[in-house]
């Protein structure tokens, strides 16, 4: 148990939210403490809420990302001098979408891009990375030696958050169900130390530019943050990928400098679909059936072509396509000719049920 000086301390804290900014290092010690359990649940549980409500700067992000990388993370290294790339967004997003990124994982490996993708399991959707890659057969209770082995050998694998996780975050998932700045430096963490790209969408446009911002200040060398927007829909609604159902806004990074920009299907190659299409599902093994038929030949549908745009961008923030529209016609391809679903099945070789 802290002594009632740290009480005190910790609480100050808290109530300076409101009207202070603190350090980097100030904010990393903070989040220390929470990761670690050093302090009662209640202080905690404010703490969060006062700095998600208040706002994090981007130096304050910057100290959480510090905080889980140094004292809540397990990780994972290979023998490659390639582009490692991460797809994944933070959910929370106002129009729910069909589960993409997973799919976009597999087929940009196909295309060639060594893919460490990382996920997690529901927590406000209908269903996350970890729930649709178990219905389709990974086991996510396996070691991180079996995600290593598949990535080294295949250029693909899957890192569940339960796994290279310790515990705090993971504790603070399950008893703290609202919205923290955890939920902003989840999607931000690096379980693959060679992960220098990444494809990282976001619930509003300001968070994906404080993103970007972040992945700067940590190292990332290329990243590209998506806030997909649908026609017909109210512009402050949207959602955390690349959108085949209207404009997406996209905040770049590359050779350290960010720009700002949007794009459309067309810059695709693709022709603009209604949100009904890319639409959720109401159930995970729904979601899960929608990829499975993507990648087992459903290859001229909405699904495969938001799918495939989303893997696009990857291929052009890794430099594997010169534009957009490079990317999709490698990924598109990459889909036809059955690669992707080889993707899918040596990620179930390695990390599935009997790996």
């Amino acid at each position: 148990m802290p002594s009632e000086k740290q009480l005190r301390e910790f609480g100050h804290q808290i109530w300076s939210l409101a009207s202070k900014l603190m350090s980097r290092e100030g904010t990393c010690e903070a989040y220390r403490q929470i990761i670690l359990n050093e302090q009662p649940e209640l202080q905690q549980g404010a703490f969060l809420m006062a700095h998600i409500v208040r706002g994090p700067s981007v130096e304050e992000i910057s100290g959480v990302w510090d905080a889980l990388d140094r004292y809540d993370m397990t990780k994972i290294r290979i023998d490659t001098e390639d582009p490692v790339c991460d797809i994944v967004g933070t959910g929370a997003e106002a129009l729910k979408t069909a589960h993409c990124f997973t799919p976009a994982a597999f087929i940009a490996s196909a295309c060639g891009l060594r893919v460490a993708k990382k996920g997690t399991k529901l927590l406000i959707s209908v269903s996350d990375a970890s729930d649709i890659l178990e219905i389709l057969g990974i086991d996510l209770g396996l070691p991180l030696s079996h995600a290593k082995k598949c990535l080294e050998k295949h250029g693909i694998c899957y890192l569940p958050e339960e796994a290279f996780f310790k515990s705090g975050w993971i504790r603070l998932r399950r008893d703290m169900c609202f919205t923290s700045v955890f939920d902003i430096i989840g999607p931000l963490t690096r379980p693959c130390e060679q992960t220098d790209t990444i494809v990282i969408g976001a619930y509003a446009p300001d968070i994906c530019d404080q993103m970007i911002t972040v992945l700067r200040e940590i190292g990332i060398s290329s990243a590209i943050s998506p806030f997909g927007m649908a026609e017909g829909e109210d512009e402050d609604k949207g959602m955390d990928k690349f959108s085949l159902s209207g404009p997406t806004r996209v905040a770049e990074l590359k050779n350290d400098s960010i720009r700002y920009y949007e794009v459309t299907p067309e810059d695709f190659g693709l022709r603009t679909a209604p949100f009904s299409k890319i639409a959720g599902s109401n159930s995970a093994q729904e979601n899960a059936r929608r990829i499975s038929d993507v990648l087992e030949g459903q290859y001229d549908t909405p699904d495969a072509d938001f799918f495939c745009m989303n893997a696009a961008a990857a291929l052009y923030i890794s430099g594997m396509a010169e534009s957009y529209a490079g990317g999709m016609e490698k990924a598109k391809q990459a889909l036809a000719d059955g690669k992707a679903l080889e993707k899918l099945e040596k990620l179930r070789e390695f990390q599935g049920t009997g790996g």
